[in-house]
């Protein structure tokens, strides 16, 4: 059973680094860097101990950074053990709170790094038996921190983090596609004008419609899949730039070695370590397909508000669940405040890939100094997804109702079947036939009649709405008189 994490003493305890002295808290687990780093950041009011994958992320790295030091002779048995065991605390979230670092600061994730190094460090110095920052003991640098530096740990851990958080982002998306592909069955003989351009256009059916979203969204699940291999180039062992200066022979092999064991992902090793370094394209990448998947689902909550607006004014082809009151002046008014909600979770991914481009866009030379705005708009846009995707299922789509009434009363009324004798009397004559049916309020079934053009069956078998659709015919379907 693993030892709980104290915070029960008081006072302060000092500690030093290049820039001098300054008093930590006594309980704390982070120290000076960390302390500094919070009073220079206080931007976004996030820290990274909201970021959970992230920190589970940089618990593995330091995990498999103290197992592959220890088995090249570099860092003794009792401090890799203790540090391995400080690492599984940040992995299993026992230490969130020590990481009190805002998401958004300068330094190119240092100080992310440097909360970790020192968060491990006085962890692994308490399950030492000795006090924190007994440094000369076990030291956040030259032992939780050794081969290594932020340029290869940061964006590993990133990287880790969007594996995970993207696998489930997929998992939610594939729940969504299962739901309407579940209304696509439901709604398989309901019959409905299809439109283009807002515009009355040709009869499908409501399954269709729906079956079409399940696919849109398998589509995106399918792009999002895809990403995983290009997040398992890591840049492991390249400390500063590349060049692997500090780390020794034989160091970078064994720490992805190590990696994989306790990520139980398939990590490799970046054929250059210092375009690996410098280089940030595949986080571009990823954002591209997020935004993607954002504006996709964005549109078709689109359509789930132009479908069910109304009641009495709008489209009313559909019910969505009714969630909460729409109006603090209008009584009874229910909003599609769902798919609203969705369509600003979209706004937002859109403008998180524009910090992302230019995330990427601002590196220079042999690193880039914004990987943590990079981070912050990644994982955002992936958690609000992953809640868009849910809360759209279990609170819009799952309840959806057809409006089987007027959806009938429209295809009676609907000059849409009109495409339908195009191939029999020419487009020339079927327009005219339209035009007529507009001007006099009168059905395309009776004028093709009183003109002749074809006999009765064959107008029926023309204009069928259900053929039109591809559906063949149904005895249910309704019938020209």
């Amino acid at each position: 059973m693993t030892e709980q994490p104290s915070s029960t003493i008081t006072g302060v305890r000092q500690e030093h680094d290049s820039l001098g002295d300054r008093e930590v808290p006594a309980d704390a687990y982070w120290g000076i860097s960390t302390m500094r780093a919070v009073e220079n950041f206080p931007v976004s009011g996030r820290s990274i101990g909201s970021l959970r994958s992230l920190l589970w992320g940089l618990g593995a790295v330091k995990y498999a950074a103290a197992r592959a030091n220890e088995s090249l002779g570099l860092l003794e048995p009792v401090r890799s053990e203790a540090i391995q065991r400080a690492s599984r605390e940040v992995m299993d979230g026992l230490l969130d709170g020590e990481f009190v670092v805002d998401t958004i600061q300068g330094g190119a994730g240092t100080s992310t790094n440097m909360n970790a190094n020192e968060v491990i460090a006085n962890r692994a110095l308490e399950l030492m038996g000795h006090e924190k920052g007994d440094y000369a003991v076990l030291h956040p640098i030259d032992d939780v921190n050794r081969s290594q530096s932020t340029n290869d740990v940061y964006p590993t851990a990133i990287k880790i983090a969007l594996q995970q958080e993207l696998t489930d982002l997929c998992s939610e998306h594939s729940r969504l596609s299962e739901a309407f592909e579940a209304k696509a069955v439901e709604f398989a003989g309901i019959i409905e004008v299809g439109r283009t351009q807002l515009q009355d256009a040709v009869p499908m059916s409501m399954g269709q419609e729906f079956g079409a979203f399940a696919e849109t969204l398998r589509e995106d699940r399918n792009r999002l899949l895809e990403l995983l291999p290009h997040l398992r180039e890591s840049n492991l062992g390249a400390t500063a730039i590349g060049t692997g200066i500090t780390a020794p022979p034989g160091y970078r092999e064994a720490v992805m070695i190590e990696l994989n064991a306790v990520t139980g992902l398939q990590l490799v090793s970046a054929t250059n370590l210092v375009e690996a370094t410098g280089d940030t394209g595949v986080f571009m990448l990823v954002s591209g397909v997020l935004k993607r998947a954002a504006v996709k689902l964005s549109k078709i909550c689109n359509d789930l508000r132009l479908l069910s607006s109304g009641p009495q004014t709008g489209f009313a082809e559909i019910f969505l669940p009714a969630v909460q009151a729409g109006s603090s002046i209008m009584p009874g008014k229910v909003n599609p405040v769902i798919p609203e909600m969705v369509n600003q979770v979209a706004f937002r991914v859109v403008g998180a890939d524009a910090t992302v481009t230019m995330g990427v866009e601002a590196g220079q030379l042999q690193l880039n100094a914004f990987e943590p705005v990079i981070a912050d708009a990644l994982l955002e846009s992936i958690a609000w997804l992953k809640v868009a995707c849910r809360q759209l299922r279990t609170h819009c789509v799952d309840g959806i109702r057809a409006n089987t009434q007027v959806l009938q009363e429209r295809m009676l009324e609907s000059i849409s079947v009109v495409t339908g004798l195009a191939p029999l009397i020419g487009y020339a004559a079927a327009a005219e036939l339209a035009k007529e049916a507009l001007a006099s309020n009168r059905g395309i079934a009776d004028l093709v009649i009183e003109r002749g053009l074809l006999d009765r069956q064959s107008m029926k078998i023309a204009l069928s709405a259900r053929s039109m659709a591809g559906l063949g015919e149904l005895a249910e379907v309704p019938r020209l008189q």
